[in-house]
């Protein structure tokens, strides 16, 4: 593992070699060292300021930071105009390139420090839209349940995951923390999250899948009556706070005005009744099997 030392050195060398580059008009250091939040196991994060092509940029700097510092692998995230080059060195050091047309080089969060050439003022990124999250929640909710009847337990696990971590995005937007990766998540108070623990998928097996999914579908209906959203979602579950076979969910939005599709008619509620109650021991539960019905 890297040592803050050698972070903090592999970061001056990195910027020093961009004073030099012709290529390269300025420079900022971003993320957490400028949040005064780093730790031991912070990455570096650096955006460049970039005269002409970005490719011949992004190949000409990975060509040193291979023959130089040794990077392992990089991928790429495009953002805006942007290319966010991701970098692994050796140690697991991660290094964050921002690689930027020097006419949109300039702060897009609070996080940043220019450390040589110009900034331009630029628009600020804007957190995840609401809706969005909204519609994305209930399509894992539905598609979960549905995956659980045709027997694909791994497809169910991962649509409820991401179910709970778009509530959790919800829950950060709502009450204005960061939505995007999660960096918001641990600072929601415990009342938010503990709910959503239930929501967690402990095995494979069907009744689990089913048990964690009904907790997904209450944490939703709590969230829709804490969030205030232009979508309107209409829940209805069975009278007993257990979920049982016959319970259902049914959504609909109201979008009058706020240019948003509608989702779906409440008759669609029948794809996601909720799943039977879980035992209270169901960390052995058999995998789940193909579905004949």
């Amino acid at each position: 593992m890297f040592s803050p030392e050698q972070r903090s050195e592999t970061r001056r060398r990195l910027l020093s070699l961009a004073e030099k580059d012709d290529g390269v008009v300025a420079a900022a250091i971003t993320g957490s060292e400028v949040a005064g939040t780093g730790d031991a196991w912070s990455d570096i994060d650096l955006a460049f300021g970039i005269r002409g092509e970005l490719g011949a940029a992004l190949a000409r700097w990975t060509e040193i930071l291979e023959r130089d510092f040794g990077a392992l692998h990089h991928w790429d995230l495009p953002w805006g105009s942007s290319i966010y080059r991701v970098y692994l060195l050796p140690d697991w050091l991660e290094v964050d390139i921002a690689f930027t047309p020097a006419e949109d080089f300039g702060p897009r969060g609070p996080n940043w420090r220019t450390v040589f050439g110009d900034a331009v003022e630029v628009e600020q990124n804007a957190p995840v839209a609401r809706d969005d999250l909204v519609g994305l929640t209930w399509h894992h909710l539905l598609h979960a349940r549905t995956s659980i009847e045709r027997g694909k337990p791994w497809q169910a696990e991962w649509l409820i995951s991401g179910a709970r971590d778009h509530l959790l995005a919800l829950a950060c937007l709502r009450l204005g923390y960061p939505t995007r990766y999660a960096k918001g998540t641990d600072e929601l108070a415990r009342d938010v999250t503990a709910p959503l623990e239930s929501a967690l998928v402990r095995s494979l097996g069907e009744v689990e899948l089913r048990r964690a999914l009904a907790a997904a579908v209450d944490a939703y209906r709590n969230e829709r009556t804490a969030t205030s959203s232009s979508a309107r979602i209409r829940m209805r579950r069975c009278a007993s706070d257990r979920c049982s076979p016959s319970s259902s969910l049914s959504y609909s939005a109201s979008t009058a005005g706020t240019g948003s599709p509608a989702w779906a008619p409440a008759g669609a509620s029948a794809w996601m009744n909720a799943a039977a109650t879980a035992p209270a021991n169901t960390a052995n539960a058999a995998p789940i099997r193909k579905a004949r019905w």
